[in-house]
């Protein structure tokens, strides 16, 4: 009866170093995919906000749609927006707006992720020149 309890401890110790390196795999998996995908989301999320800047700054001074482009394409590089990325500016009843849209792939070991960017920026309503 005492061997089959020792036998029983050590199944059960067993048990617990398999869960624990589950765990393990699973949180390292876990950590690599957000520093992978995290850098991408991050530079999306400021270019989102250069992108506003630059729409409500040409509403208030009055500047054309290919200024808005130019500085856009400029600050490109800064946040890893792709060459290919599609730049629309437009002017709407007084109001300047720019539509941005790309994909970024993210690789992964045997997958790769296309971060899609579709984002329209508008410039706010008592910004505009009249």
């Amino acid at each position: 009866m005492n061997k089959n309890r020792m036998l029983r401890i050590q199944g059960e110790r067993g048990s617990a170093r398999l869960k624990f390196i589950l765990v393990m795999v699973v949180f390292a998996v876990v950590v690599y995919v957000g520093y992978q995908y995290i850098p991408v989301a991050y530079d999306a999320y400021y270019f989102k906000d250069v992108m506003q800047n630059k729409v409500d700054m040409a509403a208030t001074q009055g500047f054309e749609t290919s200024w808005v482009t130019d500085q856009l394409v400029k600050s490109r590089s800064e946040y890893h927006v792709p060459p290919e990325a599609i730049i629309t500016p437009t002017r709407n009843e007084n109001r300047m707006e720019v539509r941005v849209q790309f994909t970024r792939p993210i690789s992964f070991p045997g997958y790769t992720y296309n971060y899609e960017f579709d984002y329209t920026a508008k410039s706010t309503t008592f910004l505009t020149i009249k």
